[in-house]
């Protein structure tokens, strides 16, 4: 089963209904939840969620959802490690810098982002959910 690491925004994606990316969004997790591809988080991704939910006026309930969503994700963990490597990276955004060395060190060959820009340093594949849809697809795999 193909292994992908998934940025909060695609998760925000998919909890807000944000369009138009919502679609795409629901249909990655339709294959992780069919089990035809394991989606990949770090624990830091769980904070930042649980933070912009509430934010979004989604309080009391941000913790079922991240409760059901823990049900779909491996959560990679954030080590001393992993923040060393990234304070050492040469990525202007420091919670992208994590979330690349975190993908990187679990082995995770693609990173899906809505912001492509934010890891052009990426020595790993990075795409869109629409785009990594439409190669799936095509390719079934």
């Amino acid at each position: 089963m193909k292994r992908v690491f998934i940025d909060s925004d695609v998760i925000l994606d998919l909890l807000l209904a944000r369009e138009p990316h919502f679609i795409p969004a629901v249909r990655l997790f339709t294959l992780i939840e069919e089990k035809k591809l394991e989606g990949c988080v770090s624990s830091l991704i769980f904070a930042n969620l649980y933070y912009l939910l509430r934010k979004a006026k989604m309080g009391p309930t941000a913790k079922a959802i991240l409760q059901d969503l823990k049900l779909l994700l491996t959560i990679l963990p954030v080590t001393e490690r992993t923040i060393g490597q990234a304070l050492a990276s040469e990525f202007r955004d420091f919670e992208d810098a994590i979330q690349y060395v975190v993908a990187r060190e679990s082995g995770i060959k693609l990173l899906i982002t809505r912001n492509k820009k934010d890891y052009a340093r990426s020595e790993i594949e990075v795409c869109t959910s629409a785009e990594f849809l439409s190669t799936f697809e095509e390719h079934g795999r």
